[in-house]
């Protein structure tokens, strides 16, 4: 099934909700959501922590030097991470403070922290927040990228991400962004397309959008 079959239900509930969200999807077009479902939940950790505060060309730089650290894989296992030199992986571009995290990761998944993908599939949305949350470094940011690209959870709402209260300040042609307690009360009526209306609300143009 093509991307944009897969969204057409969210998509037309979205449409329908007023005005400004119908000429919001009408001006980006289908939802071209693309969740990344073979990834583990530790591989999806240690990426978001990555990308985190960066441009996604920054951070494909800094996973294609790390992958590049180990040539056994397509992607370093738990084990490489923790036993991996603290200049070397310094050197792929990580601060201090994303080597302890990304540690910290690979440490849960030897643990059982961090759950392998069968388990995580059968975990609920706000257990998962709660046990990832206790690794130094994971805020509810990460977690809601990995339910929302890795599990393919539909109903996901990143409220703290400044790119979702920008777009819906844009959208609605408000003064300030709304805090995010506001927009997820706000985003209740979304339920359950909170990631699409997430994706749309990325793509909200900052100029030039038609009234």
């Amino acid at each position: 099934m093509s991307l944009a079959r897969r969204y057409t239900k969210s998509v037309a509930f979205l449409r329908a909700i007023d005005r400004d969200w119908a000429r919001l999807i009408a001006h980006v077009g289908p939802c071209r959501h693309d969740a990344k479902e073979t990834r583990e939940p530790y591989e999806a950790l240690v990426r978001a922590i990555a990308y985190q505060q960066l441009t996604a060309t920054a951070g494909d730089a800094i996973l294609g030097r790390l992958v590049g650290l180990f040539d056994h894989a397509s992607f370093p296992r738990p084990a490489d991470i923790i036993h991996a030199d603290f200049t070397a992986l310094r050197s792929c571009g990580f601060s201090a403070s994303k080597i302890a995290t990304i540690k910290a990761i690979a440490e849960g998944a030897l643990s059982g922290l961090v759950p392998p993908g069968k388990m995580a599939e059968q975990m609920p949305d706000y257990e998962l927040i709660e046990r990832l949350t206790a690794i130094k470094g994971i805020g509810r940011w990460t977690i809601e990228m990995l339910l929302m690209y890795s599990l393919q959870r539909r109903d996901i709402l990143p409220a703290d991400d400044f790119g979702v209260r920008e777009g819906y300040r844009n959208l609605k042609r408000l003064r300030e962004m709304p805090k995010p307690k506001a927009l997820r009360e706000l985003a209740e009526q979304w339920a359950p397309h909170r990631t699409v209306a997430s994706w749309y609300l990325w793509r909200m143009p900052r100029e030039g959008f038609p009234r």
